[in-house]
C-alpha cells in the first residue's frame, strides 16, 4: 500500500508531501501538448472516484503558451498540475532532453507504480525512456497506431514508446494487429476503446448545460448558416511553401461558396506570414481555441478539413464529414467508418473532395457508424486494468 501525493512548487522546486489517502496504485499522468490533456482528463476523473488509485498530473510544458495549454486544462475541468516541468520549445533533441532531465529528477524523488503516457508527442517518448531506466512501469494510452511514415516525428515517438512500455491500451483493432506483429505479449495488449471519445461525450454533455452566449465564438456561429471548420499545424503542410500555398489557395477557392472558420495555429500563422500568403475575407480567422469552443463550432460544421489526428476520430464518433489533409493516417478505423477521407495537400485534390461532400444531397452519413468500444467508457477499463495490476 502506498500513500497519495501532493506537490508544492516553491521557486521552481517541486516538493512532494504525503496526504492522508491510502491507495493500492499510484500513477502519474503525463501531458505535454493539447491532445494529451484531452486524453488524460477522463482517466483523471475516473481515478478521482476510485479508492484504489491516486492519480497525479505531470505537465511537461511542451506546449507552454497559455492559450495553447492552460485554457485546455480549464475547459477539461482539470486541476492545476501536480508538477510542471517547463520544458518549453526548441528542436526535437533540445525539447526531449529538457523533458528527460526534469522528469528524471521528479521520478527519482518519488517513484509511482505506473507512468501513464498518452499519444505520440515528444513528452510521450521522453518520459517513457526515463521511467523504464528507473524501473518504473509504463502504460501507453493510444498504443499500436502506425502511419508507416518515418518522416513524421510522431511515428518515431509511437514506435519507440511501444518498443519498451509494459502495457498497451489500444483504441482500434489495427493497433492490436500492429503490436502483435511487432511481437508484443498478447496479455499486455488491451483493446479498451478511446479516451478521446470519452472526453468528447463528456464535453458534449457539458455544452448542453452552459449558456452558449458565454462562449467567445458564439457570435461567429450565430451569424453563419452553413460553414466549414478547418485546422492546420503539421510541419509537412505548413513548413514548405508549395504545400502551404496549395492548401491556402484551396481554402480561398472553397470559401467563395461557403465560409471557413479557421482557428490559426501559431506555427501556421508564422508560416503564412513568412511565405506572404493571403487568406480570403470569407475565411474567418480565429486565435487558438479551447477545446469546448472548438467543439461548439466543429460539431455542427458541414465539413471539417484538418491535419489533426484527434479530429479525425472525434468527427468519426459523431458523424461529421472530415477531409484529412495528409497522405497517410495512423487511424485507419476513421476511413473504414466512412466519415473521413485522406486527400493530401494538393489544391486540386482538396477542391475535388470538398465539392463531393458539399454538393446538394450529399449530407452526413446516417446513422452514425461508430467504431467498437467507442462508448465513453475507455477510461474506466484502463483504470480497472491498472488497479488489478496493482502497485510495485
Amino acid at each position: 500500500m502506498t500513500s497519495g501525493l501532493k506537490t508544492l512548487k516553491t521557486q521552481g522546486t517541486m516538493i512532494f508531501m504525503n496526504d492522508t489517502r491510502t491507495t493500492n496504485v499510484e500513477m502519474m499522468l503525463v501531458a505535454g501538448a493539447r491532445p494529451n490533456f484531452m486524453k488524460i482528463a477522463p482517466i483523471w476523473r475516473v481515478a478521482c472516484q476510485s479508492r484504489n488509485i491516486a492519480a497525479r498530473i505531470i505537465h511537461t510544458g511542451q506546449h507552454y503558451d497559455y492559450a495553447m495549454s492552460q485554457s485546455f486544462f480549464d475547459d477539461l475541468e482539470l486541476p492545476t498540475p501536480d508538477a510542471f516541468l517547463e520544458a518549453g520549445s526548441g528542436s526535437h533533441a533540445e525539447q526531449t532532453g529538457k523533458i528527460m532531465t526534469a522528469f528524471e529528477q521528479l521520478c527519482t524523488n518519488h517513484q509511482p507504480d505506473w507512468i501513464i503516457v498518452v499519444g505520440d508527442v515528444n513528452s510521450t517518448m521522453a518520459c517513457t525512456i526515463v521511467a523504464k531506466k528507473l524501473g518504473i512501469r509504463v502504460a501507453h494510452v493510444e498504443a499500436g497506431l502506425r502511419s508507416r511514415d518515418m518522416a513524421m516525428p510522431e511515428e518515431i515517438n509511437r514506435m519507440l514508446t511501444d518498443a519498451i512500455c509494459d502495457r498497451f491500451f489500444v483504441t482500434e483493432q489495427s493497433g492490436v494487429d500492429n503490436l502483435l506483429q511487432e511481437g508484443k505479449n498478447p496479455d499486455h495488449i488491451h483493446f479498451v476503446g478511446h479516451v478521446m471519445i470519452d472526453n468528447l461525450f463528456h464535453q458534449l454533455e457539458r455544452l448542453e448545460t452552459i449558456e452558449a452566449s458565454r462562449l467567445s465564438v458564439h457570435g461567429v456561429k450565430r451569424r453563419l448558416d452553413r460553414y466549414i471548420f478547418a485546422t492546420l499545424h503539421r510541419p509537412a503542410n505548413v513548413d514548405t511553401r508549395e504545400a502551404l500555398t496549395g492548401i491556402i489557395q484551396a481554402f480561398n477557392t472553397i470559401a467563395r461558396d461557403i465560409p471557413i472558420v479557421f482557428p490559426v495555429h501559431p506555427r501556421a500563422q508564422k508560416q503564412i506570414a513568412a511565405f506572404g500568403l493571403e487568406l480570403s475575407a470569407h475565411i474567418i480567422q480565429l486565435p487558438p481555441l479551447g477545446f469546448r469552443e472548438s467543439l461548439y463550432l466543429w460539431k455542427d460544421a458541414a465539413l471539417v478539413m484538418t491535419d489533426s489526428g484527434g479530429l479525425q476520430e472525434e468527427t468519426t464518433a459523431i458523424g461529421v464529414p472530415c477531409l484529412t489533409l495528409r497522405f497517410n493516417t495512423e487511424r485507419p478505423i476513421t476511413l473504414e467508418m466512412g466519415t473521413n477521407k485522406l486527400v493530401g495537400n494538393r489544391k486540386e485534390d482538396i477542391l475535388r473532395a470538398a465539392a463531393a461532400v458539399l454538393e446538394p444531397g450529399a449530407g452526413n452519413p446516417s446513422p452514425v457508424n461508430r467504431p467498437p468500444l467507442w462508448d465513453g467508457r475507455a477510461a474506466e477499463r484502463i483504470c480497472d486494468i491498472l488497479a488489478d495490476a496493482g502497485g510495485a
